[in-house]
């Protein structure tokens, strides 16, 4: 009767072993991850690409590779190479416009230099117009191109909405969906770029999904955005992959003898900063 018990016992004991890892282990907090890592001298590599279609015809699409800088404010510096490419519609349609830029942007990729005040672009684009001693345009205002086009989730505002907007989240990998309105009311770089509402009062949808590592930090990023456009819609995705996180690097900026002001270059280089992560 004793061993009777004793086996029960046992039984009820592996019973409840077997039972304990189909509980869910607790998430690391993504948010307090991305700000541990705000110290100036760190950084991230980051390779993103992006691709924007107004019509079936009329589509770009656009690359982005380099390295983000961090202080303790956050992002504070980035070094990137970006590249452009129009679909043939498009490209006709750009061409009439800023037939140089377009040229320009077929010889090579636009490499930036950029602070959170402005950005310096050297590169097929700019290079004819530079005097000799001279290798970098300077834009200000401009700020730091995004991670992703679509969500910047080196903004901790961001970030936290992202996550608080989850559908699933599992074995490192979270879902989500997101009204384009409340993206806008928390993520500064998605409102700059895309407004807080759209004119026609209709409002947009962002679904993603970001995969996490061991240590809570992105590793991934894939968003969808179907926004409105006219009387009809555009649709925006964006892909990037973050690596070495906490690498020991600070972005340096060009030295002053090697830029002039895009103001001293007047209309022989483009009034904005190439490209469209700016």
């Amino acid at each position: 009767m004793k061993r009777a018990i004793i086996g029960a016992a046992v039984v009820a004991g592996v019973a409840c072993l077997t039972a304990t890892p189909a509980q869910a282990a607790p998430q690391i907090d993504p948010v307090k991850a991305l700000k541990a890592e705000s110290v100036a001298g760190r950084a991230v590599n980051v390779q993103s690409t992006a691709k924007v279609t107004y019509t079936p015809s009329l589509v770009v699409t656009t690359g982005l590779e380099g390295t983000i800088g961090f202080d303790r404010r956050g992002a504070a510096a980035s070094d990137v190479a970006q590249t452009l490419q129009y679909s043939k519609d498009l490209l006709r349609s750009v061409k009439k416009s800023k037939p140089q830029e377009v040229e320009a942007l077929g010889q090579g990729p636009i490499r930036m230099i950029s602070s959170r005040d402005a950005s310096y672009v050297s590169g097929p684009i700019v290079d004819p117009a530079l005097p000799q001693g001279t290798s970098w345009v300077r834009y200000s205002p401009a700020g730091l191109p995004p991670s992703n086009l679509v969500l910047n989730v080196l903004e901790p505002a961001t970030l936290k909405t992202l996550v608080s907007h989850r559908t699933s989240w599992r074995d490192g990998v979270l879902k989500g969906s997101i009204k384009a309105s409340k993206l806008a009311a928390a993520s500064p770089s998605y409102a700059s770029r895309f407004g807080t509402r759209s004119r026609s009062g209709r409002d947009g949808k962002i679904t993603y999904t970001l995969w996490f590592g061991g240590g809570g930090l992105v590793e991934r990023v894939s968003a969808k955005a179907v926004l409105p456009y006219g009387k009809s819609s555009m649709t925006v995705e964006s892909s990037t992959r973050f690596s070495d996180w906490g690498r020991e690097v600070t972005v340096l900026l060009p030295l002053r003898g090697d830029v002039l002001d895009r103001g001293q270059l007047g209309d022989k280089v483009p009034a904005e900063v190439p490209g469209i992560w700016n």
